[in-house]
């Protein structure tokens, strides 16, 4: 699976999402990109399951080194290695060991229901504490530290996605 041709942003206020790990799933699968496959990282210790869909921008670079991190609300799971084009709709901002962490939260294009998600005040607040929760939860359990900062909404994606693809392209 060679993702060097796939744009980060197919067209503006969207972005191609590479799935990696499964709503509900407790298995942490990364891309391995020397290999071309989804491989297990390793089993989260705790109880906590993936609240959505979560991966990867694919050719964006975060401040930790990563491609820029994306989970997408979907109504089912997906597969590990499918591609979700969607539409951000605001940033989990957290720091994550020292290191800047954003996580687009993103609806998929595809999806009849999400349509009209525009923004997260959109989401349920305890929806999105879910979310928060489940990364304080399973980061912690690892030992990592963790500082979740809050929400920021669909207007600070621009700057960050912009940033991680220009990150992207100088290294």
């Amino acid at each position: 699976m060679d993702l060097s041709h796939l744009p980060a942003s197919p067209a503006p206020g969207l972005v191609n999402l590479i799935v990696e790990i499964p709503a509900g799933c407790r298995n942490k699968y990364e891309y391995n990109a020397e290999a071309g496959v989804m491989a297990l990282d390793r089993i989260l210790h705790s109880s906590v399951r993936y609240p959505f869909d979560y991966g990867f921008v694919p050719n964006t670079l975060a401040e930790d080194g990563a491609p820029l991190d994306a989970m997408v609300i979907m109504e089912e799971p997906t597969f590990a290695g499918c591609l979700i084009r969607a539409r951000p709709i605001g940033i989990l901002d957290m720091v994550d060991c020292g290191a800047h962490d954003g996580k687009l939260l993103c609806v998929p294009v595809a999806g009849m229901r999400q349509q009209a998600i525009s923004s997260i005040r959109q989401i349920a607040t305890n929806q999105l504490e879910d979310v928060a929760e489940f990364f304080r939860t399973y980061k912690s359990m690892e030992g990592r530290v963790t500082d979740i900062r809050g929400w920021l909404d669909v207007d600070a994606v621009p700057e960050l996605l912009e940033r991680c693809i220009a990150a992207a392209a100088r290294s």
